[in-house]
Parts: structure tokens; C-alpha cells; sequence
């Protein structure tokens, strides 16, 4: 049988894999949950799936962590700046265990993009190619959650602000990137295969008009240039790194950064993309 393993398994996106990789019929006894704090994952441990200590900042808890593993879906860190070396501690100790396939959790359109977040993932793709492995790269486009998380805000304020222009997102729910993942780790085979992951385009005028449409609250778009965006983001109390990195990731939506026509996600998760309207109503009630 093989055995699959997920980092990251009680965050946001690592839990859901796992639960997709049990509906689907992997046996329980088949997964392993690699995780920080192992209390965190006692709903998956009374499942039955194997639940081991793991970090990567800690590179002594891995080997025993990624034993006997197959396949492993390394699920990026959340931590910036750091995460092309906490990354490489996880594929050094996956290649010494012996895991056949990683697959990695990266961002849309990685080395052909201005996306500020994209220089962590380019790295750890290279680090990934570097070890020999056979790997799947999952390039995921925009959460919705980025921007339903702040649904409360907008409904207050009346408006989203960015500068995003007529820029197209190609979005999904996280359970949609999560299924999409449980299926490349799956069926993935071959060498190296990369996959294009996002689901149905919006733009933020149009995230608006559909927050409107569901909430029956008016919300609109305003949208401002990427230097006064920036200036406004220092208005309401960012430093100026963090205003310049968010308008940043507004400038790359511009430029058509996080836009793709490709199939591959409802392919691999088998089953359509969840709808924006559908996650702001999830979001809202």
C-alpha cells in the first residue's frame, strides 16, 4: 500500500487534504498528519490517521516523521523570508527517507510573474528540482478566503479600495485547492509535472458587485493607482514595507499575475470549482 503524508496537517489547507485523501478512500491507517503540536490533531488521530511530530524549523523531528512515507505534500510555511530553508530541511530529510513523489504547494505562474510573493516558491522549486525527486508542483492561485475574510470590513465600509485596475483573479475556495492536491498526490506520475491551479475569474469590481448581490448591503470598487493605494495603506497604519508589499500584490492582479485559463484544478480535484457568490454566502451567514 501506499503511504501519504501531509505537512502542515491541522492548518487551513493540510487539514482539508487529509480529509480528502480519506474521501476518496485512502485508508486511515495510510495517511500520516505531520504536525507542530500532535495534541492539535486529535480528530485525525481518533480517525485513525497516523499522526507525527514534525517541523521544519526543526530538521532532528523529521526523520521520523516522513519514515516509511511514499508520497508527501509539502505544504508551504507560513513564515517569509524563511521558507526556501525551511523548505529544503523538509526535501533533505524526505529524499534521505526515501519518498518516492513531493508535491508542493507554490504560487500561480511561479518564474513568469511580479507577484512579490513569488520569489520563496521560484526558490523552492529549485531546491525541489535539485534533489532528483520525482515532484508535482502546485502553482494555486487567490483564496477567496484572502478576500471574504475581510467581508465584514467592507460591508462596514462600503467599499473594497485597491489598485488592481480591470485585473482578473482566478480564484477558489481552499477546499478547492485542497482537493486538487489530494488529487495530484494521488495520480500525479512522471518526473516533474506542474499544474495551473484557479478556478473561475472575477475581478475586484466584480467581488463587489457579488458581496452586494448576496449581502444586500451596497459595496463598491474603488480603485486608485498602486502609489496611492500604497500611501493610503500608511494612512491606516501600515509601515511602509508592508503597505508597498500589499500594493504590490494588487499591481501583480494588474498585470494579469493570478489569471489562468487552465483546466487543471477541477480536473485533479474532480468536481467544479466552488462559485464567488457561493463563498461570500458561506462567508456571510
Amino acid at each position: 500500500m501506499t503511504t501519504y503524508a501531509v505537512t502542515g496537517a491541522t492548518g487551513g489547507l493540510g487539514h482539508l487534504v487529509v480529509e480528502e485523501l480519506l474521501s476518496r478512500g485512502v485508508p486511515a491507517s495510510d495517511v500520516v498528519a505531520i504536525v507542530r503540536t500532535p495534541g492539535k490533531a486529535a480528530d485525525l488521530a481518533e480517525l485513525g490517521v497516523q499522526v507525527r511530530e514534525g517541523d521544519y524549523a526543526r530538521p532532528e523531528t523529521l526523520p521520523a516523521a516522513l519514515a516509511g512515507v511514499d508520497r508527501l505534500l509539502l505544504v508551504s510555511a507560513s513564515e517569509p523570508g524563511t521558507r526556501v530553508a525551511l523548505h529544503s530541511a523538509v526535501i533533505d530529510a524526505a529524499k534521505a527517507a526515501g519518498v518516492e513523489r513531493i508535491a508542493y504547494t507554490g504560487i500561480l505562474k511561479a518564474g513568469n510573474t511580479s507577484n512579490p510573493l513569488a520569489g520563496e516558491h521560484e526558490g523552492t522549486e529549485g531546491a525541489l528540482r535539485a534533489s532528483g525527486l520525482p515532484i508535482s508542483i502546485l502553482r494555486n492561485g487567490w483564496y477567496y478566503e484572502n478576500y471574504t475574510s475581510q467581508l465584514g470590513q467592507y460591508l462596514e465600509r462600503g467599499e473594497i479600495a485597491g489598485a488592481t485596475a480591470d485585473g482578473k483573479i482566478s480564484g477558489a475556495a481552499r477546499a478547492d485547492y485542497a482537493a486538487a492536491a489530494a488529487g495530484a498526490l494521488l495520480t500525479d506520475e512522471g518526473d516533474e509535472v506542474v499544474h495551473e491551479l484557479g478556478g473561475p475569474t472575477f475581478t475586484l469590481a466584480d467581488l463587489a458587485a457579488t458581496i452586494s448581490d448576496v449581502t444586500g448591503t451596497k459595496v463598491a470598487y474603488r480603485d486608485l493607482s498602486v502609489e496611492d493605494f500604497q500611501a493610503e495603506l500608511q494612512q491606516v497604519g501600515l509601515d511602509a514595507g508592508t503597505a508597498g508589499f500589499v500594493a504590490g500584490l494588487d499591481a501583480s492582479i494588474a498585470a494579469g499575475d493570478l489569471e489562468t485559463d487552465s483546466d487543471a484544478l477541477t480536473r485533479l480535484a474532480g468536481r467544479p470549482a466552488t462559485s464567488l457568490a457561493d463563498a461570500v454566502r458561506a462567508a456571510h451567514a
